[in-house]
């Protein structure tokens, strides 16, 4: 998750899944144009597939900002998945005050909006938790996970055109779930039944997009998205690895988390 992700590895190591085979070339005959557009449309049709879903008991409020921040999100594909790209990360799900907030993974709101440089339309959820207002990119808090991720990755590469050259962030699932109480309820907290359901509908998103970007290393920031990507792609194409969740809530990550994620990051040889 771009926020509180408990279950998040507490390793310092990096943690990769690979067979021998030769991994997907990530130079197709592709224009920026057709990239964005399929995966808009992948989205699309995740937002779709999600709104027939229900949960139960604990969870009193469902976030989708594929509905209420479409128009944010869009933007971010249409400026950033400039054609296919070399390594892909990929979080658990919206933070409070990261994607909750912009629509954007690990959209902390200083970072979505000063260094990536993203506007649009951000609504309200129908159903709005007291306790977790949606204020899009007029909230004051931040978001610690994305102010860490987005931190490193504008320190290492200066502008976002320089890192999305090679590089994009998603996030696997889009929803953020919550209890009575306001507090984060991870999607793999959720009944068996439940979780069936999301996972299908988040692991076709994924092998979509995977599709179209093509990338050769898929990094899941995090246990619970690197378990994820590892059984969509078994055979280890594209390759599959793992960098530490930058959350607070993880105790590793409060120790230098950028330079631990960047040694990580250079052991599997992706940078």
């Amino acid at each position: 998750m771009a926020g509180s992700n408990r279950s998040a590895s507490h390793t310092t190591t990096g943690r990769v899944w690979a067979s021998n085979s030769n991994p997907v070339s990530h130079r197709p005959l592709a224009t920026t144009e057709d990239t964005s557009a399929r995966l808009i449309d992948a989205a699309a049709a995740l937002r779709k597939a999600l709104r027939k879903m229900r949960f139960s008991s604990p969870v009193a409020h469902v976030y989708n900002p594929l509905e209420y921040a479409w128009g944010c999100y869009e933007s971010y594909l249409r400026r950033y998945a400039s054609g296919p790209k070399r390594i892909v990360f990929i979080g658990m799900n919206p933070g409070p005050f990261g994607m909750v907030q912009t629509g954007v993974p690990f959209g902390e709101v200083k970072a979505v909006r000063e260094w990536l440089g993203l506007n649009g339309p951000i609504c309200k959820p129908l159903k709005e938790h007291p306790r977790r207002p949606v204020l899009g990119l007029d909230c004051q808090r931040s978001e610690v996970s994305g102010q860490r991720l987005w931190g490193l990755f504008a320190r290492r590469f200066g502008s976002p055109e320089k890192f999305f050259r090679e590089h994009f962030v998603l996030n696997y699932c889009p929803l953020a779930f919550m209890e009575d109480s306001g507090r984060n309820r991870t999607p793999d907290k959720l009944p068996a039944s439940e979780k069936a359901s999301l996972f299908k509908a988040c692991d076709k998103n994924l092998r979509q997009a995977i599709q179209i970007l093509k990338p050769d290393w898929l990094i899941g920031v995090g246990d619970f998205a690197f378990r994820r990507a590892e059984t969509v792609f078994p055979q280890g194409i594209p390759k599959v690895g793992q960098i530490l969740h930058p959350s607070p809530a993880n105790p590793a990550a409060n120790r230098s988390w950028a330079e631990i994620a960047t040694r990580q990051l250079e052991q599997l040889e992706v940078w």
